[in-house]
This record gives structure tokens, C-alpha cells and sequence, in this order.
């Protein structure tokens, strides 16, 4: 089965317009705090990672017609449901139908801006040299993946060249599956407009990419 993520938009025709909001008009509704609140605290508590609610949020099949903190809401109920943590009886009526489930890490409220002002650093050690050196010529790979991923879908077997070596990072794919932070390097690989797109593309595109994205490009 391919994995098909709804958010992964880029470079593909009729999504609608962007339309840029006013700076700091944060919320629209009066529930979307409190749906920012759970996501933070269910976030720190260490039963799911970042990328397996990224993961939950971009594969919900009501995506496209959902707002910005109803994924949010909808990824949120559905790691709660697969993790077991509440029943969607509990989640429907609110009413607690089965011993609480005890989590690795509780975010105190006292808490919350310090966590947040310091961040989730993903740069991990590795035990391997880097595959790859600025200016190698690499081709992204095009096999679809049954799992999720953060290599676009317009950059998929595209020649570019590498610009940077940003280090070894939790890899996005592996993690977002619940088998570890399995570190990788982490490139930046440089496209030109038209070899992503070749009868509009202009300029060059930059990407971050994780070495199993790539290969040596003849």
C-alpha cells in the first residue's frame, strides 16, 4: 500500500489560493486554544513523538476540507484511540469509562514556556561518515513509500547537487513509525526550477533531505 499524505502540496495545480492572514490573528474560534493546549501537553508526554503526529495529521482523509486546529483535533483523537489511552466512548460522551492510563512525562503548566523557549533539538551523534559532500551530483529516489516521509512528492526522482551537510538528525521516516530516532545525515540539495518542472519551473529550489533519500546521480 502507498502511503499518501494530503499535506504534501507543493508544486501541484488548482489548491487553492494562498491567503495570508493578519500578523498575530492567531485563533478564530474559542475551542482552538485549548486544541493548541492538549497538542502541547500530549506532545511532551512522550507516548507518541513529533513525527508520528505529523504523521497522524497529514493522512486524516478529511485533510482538504479541514481548518488548520481541526487536523490538529483529528490527529489528536486519533493517537489518543491508537494509543489506547481513552476510548471513543469516553471521547464522545467525556466520561471516564476505564482506568486512567499512566504517561512517561506530565508538562506542568508552570513549565510550559520554559519547554517551549528551549525547543526539541534533533541533531543527534551518528558512527558513519557522511555518503555524500557539497557539490556531489545525487538523485532523489522515486520508489513510493508505504510510511511516512518528508521527501516531497515534486522533488522524487530529481537530479540536484548537495550545498550543505546540516549533520546527523533523527530520521523523520523510521521515527514517525515508532522504531527509533535511527539518526541520518541531513543535506541540503539544491534543483533547478525546470528539472522539477519542466515547462514552467525557473530559479533553483533548495530541500532538506536525508541521506536514504538519496543516491549518486551518474
Amino acid at each position: 500500500m502507498t502511503y499518501h499524505s494530503y499535506a504534501d502540496l507543493g508544486g501541484q495545480e488548482n489548491a487553492g489560493a494562498v491567503v495570508p492572514e493578519a500578523e498575530g490573528d492567531l485563533f478564530h474560534h474559542s475551542w482552538e486554544p485549548r486544541v493548541l493546549a492538549m497538542t502541547l501537553a500530549m506532545g511532551a508526554s512522550g507516548v507518541w513523538n513529533l513525527d508520528m503526529s505529523r504523521s497522524a495529521r497529514e493522512t486524516l482523509p478529511d485533510y482538504p476540507r479541514l481548518s488548520y486546529y481541526q487536523i490538529w483535533f483529528e490527529a489528536l483523537r486519533r493517537l489518543v484511540l491508537q494509543t489506547d489511552l481513552a476510548s471513543q466512548q469516553e471521547i464522545d460522551d467525556g466520561v471516564l469509562r476505564q482506568p486512567p492510563v499512566a504517561v512517561p512525562r506530565v508538562l506542568a503548566a508552570a513549565r510550559v514556556a520554559g519547554v517551549l523557549a528551549a525547543g526539541s533539538p534533533a541533531a543527534r551523534p551518528i558512527d558513519h561518515p557522511p555518503l555524500f559532500a557539497p557539490g556531489d551530483t545525487v538523485r532523489t529516489r522515486q520508489q513510493p513509500r508505504d510510511h511516512h516521509t518528508r521527501l516531497p512528492g515534486y522533488a522524487r526522482g530529481k537530479i540536484g547537487t548537495i550545498e550543505r551537510i546540516h549533520g546527523a538528525h533523527i530520521f523523520a521516516d523510521r521515527h514517525a513509525q515508532g522504531l527509533g530516532e535511527a539518526p541520518e545525515w541531513l543535506y541540503g540539495v539544491s534543483f533547478e526550477g525546470a528539472a522539477l518542472w519542466p515547462e514552467r519551473g525557473t530559479g533553483s529550489v533548495s530541500i532538506d533531505a536525508w541521506e536514504p533519500y538519496l543516491e549518486p546521480a551518474p
